[in-house]
């Protein structure tokens, strides 16, 4: 068993801290949990001891590593709530966040979300430090409550109007089940209707993830971590079967959810072959009962965001000929999404990522995309809100609000129908960010007997006016979708002109884009 002798014990406690070397055993068997199950006994003796020995001392009674020792124990116990109920009689960390945060996380997976709300409120009134944090947990709890309640209330039609919440659960359900004899040919498609049967429990992912091996569909699934997390979802990243040259990505959901694996199959039908690398590409899907997993291409440059905050960091702004760059790749994804019928529905730059060429850059081949340039830009990924206009009526419209902050379009902010505009509006934050390394707020002005919509923040002097102004003129005040794809279009061709007029343009662009990969993978 992995404990700290009687002998080096004996010699701490007659030390400054007695907790140190509890500290220390517990970290070797958590250590060993990687390679042994067998070891989670140990971790927990080594828990329950430190707790038992310390409980009641005084000096560890806002000690944030007594704390998280604690919540070890939590995740190790049956009862959850009795163990939370003992931290507050003792008064262990009352002051701390980090107690209230994991203790409303705990209540939310049992679905008793009524007293997780409970639970923020009273860290808030205490003024649990960081409170800043708490508050922003809270908000992130509010927000998934929120779109949890719209997606299962029945879909509502809006008067004369016709709207409808795309994102609403009955919709996506009724509409997998009027596809199901479809969607059960599809390669890759593989349903169950018992559990996940594997031995390491999916649920155990997010403690402890480095080097777990999860068997799936007769493959083996090294995990090597966690390459981000949503309200239901965490994707990892995986190598197949042992091998280091076959990484993939695991979408691991709970409740299972099949409809992205549906919109990228939509996606293999309908985009070219040549624009297809844009979107991502998801391999297989396993539905169980409980979990689905998507598997999916792994890009490893990072995303649009992470190259905006790289910038951020620096305190400066991303070169403008990126800007231009990266402005022309998302109007180039809108005009192939919209115009096969595809709204993407979550349009934000950590949903872009990045992909770089192989060979070398030329000045030949921009314009086209042809050449080495074919390979470098976007990839856009992350379907889970993506929504198949050819199952709706032609002239639809929608009235489901995302929910993102920032990213609400004006009209889930004025409570107006919409359809591409949650898509538009995404671009023309991003290209905030990429400008003013700030989100983007709008001013509403009088305009011709009505209004128009415009950033608040102005341009920089360098910044080529004419063409960020018409930008988000036409994309933020376009309320035809008739016109839709032809404003699309005219604006990728105005940026791709202006690139293609000056040579030492292409040739500055070239070296930003390899400063800006260096920058990112150094960062």
């Amino acid at each position: 068993m992995a404990v700290a002798s009687q002998a080096s014990a004996n010699t701490v406690l007659s030390g400054e801290d007695p907790l140190l070397p509890h500290l220390w055993s517990i970290k070797q068997a958590l250590d060993k949990l990687e390679l042994s199950k067998n070891a989670l006994d140990d971790v927990y003796e080594l828990v329950y001891k430190c707790i038992e020995t310390f409980k009641h001392h005084s000096d560890y009674r806002n000690d944030i590593r007594f704390l998280k020792i604690w919540l070890i124990y939590i995740d190790l116990s049956p009862d959850h709530r009795a163990v939370f109920r003992e931290l507050e009689q003792l008064k262990i960390c009352l002051d701390k966040s980090l107690l209230y945060e994991s203790y409303a996380l705990v209540l939310e997976a049992m679905g008793m979300v009524g007293e997780a709300h409970l639970v923020y409120q009273s860290g808030i009134s205490r003024n649990a430090e960081p409170i800043g944090r708490l508050k922003k947990a809270h908000g992130y709890f509010l927000e998934r409550m929120h779109t949890v309640v719209d997606a299962c209330s029945p879909p509502k039609m809006d008067g004369e109007n016709g709207c409808v919440n795309p994102w609403s659960i009955f919709i996506i359900k009724n509409q997998l089940q009027k596809m199901n004899t479809e969607i059960l040919k599809y390669q890759g498609y593989h349903e169950s209707s018992k559990c996940y049967p594997g031995k390491v429990a999916l649920s155990s992912l997010h403690k402890s993830v480095r080097n777990k091996i999860i068997e799936i569909g007769g493959k083996k699934y090294q995990i090597k971590g966690c390459a981000g997390k949503g309200g239901f979802a965490q994707v990892y990243k995986a190598c197949v079967n042992s091998n280091s040259d076959e990484v993939v990505a695991l979408k691991i959901q709970k409740p299972p959810f099949p409809w992205e694996f549906y919109m990228y199959r939509q996606l293999d039908k309908r985009i070219q072959d040549n624009e297809r690398m844009c979107f991502g590409y998801a391999h297989r899907l396993h539905l169980y009962s409980d979990y689905s997993i998507l598997v999916s291409d792994f890009l490893a440059h990072g995303t649009l965001l992470d190259a905006i905050n790289t910038n951020v960091c620096t305190g400066v702004s991303m070169d403008e000929v990126l800007c231009i760059h990266y402005t022309i790749e998302m109007l180039s994804m809108l005009e192939n999404l919209h115009g096969n019928g595809i709204i993407h529905g979550d349009f934000k730059p950590d949903n872009l990522l990045m992909r770089y060429a192989r060979g070398d850059l030329t000045e030949d081949g921009f314009e086209t995309r042809s050449g080495p340039w074919h390979e470098q830009g976007l990839c856009l990924v992350d379907w889970g809100r993506g929504i198949d206009l050819q199952l709706f009526p032609n002239d639809v419209k929608f009235n489901g609000d995302c929910r993102t902050s920032g990213f609400r379009c004006v009209q889930m902010q004025e409570n107006k129908p919409w359809t591409y505009q949650v898509d538009t509006y995404g671009l023309c934050v991003i290209v905030h960010l990429m400008l003013h390394n700030t989100y983007m707020e709008i001013d509403k002005k009088p305009s011709h007997g009505g209004y128009s919509y415009q950033p608040k923040s102005p341009f920089k002097r360098y910044h080529k006016f004419d063409l960020w102004k018409k930008l988000f003129t036409d994309l933020l005040n376009n309320f035809n979708d008739e016109e839709h794809l032809k404003i699309l279009e005219s604006l990728r061709k105005s940026f791709q002109d202006y690139m293609c007029s000056n040579p030492h343009l292409i040739k500055q662009l070239k070296q930003s884009l390899t400063k800006q990969r260096i920058s990112m993978c150094s960062s």
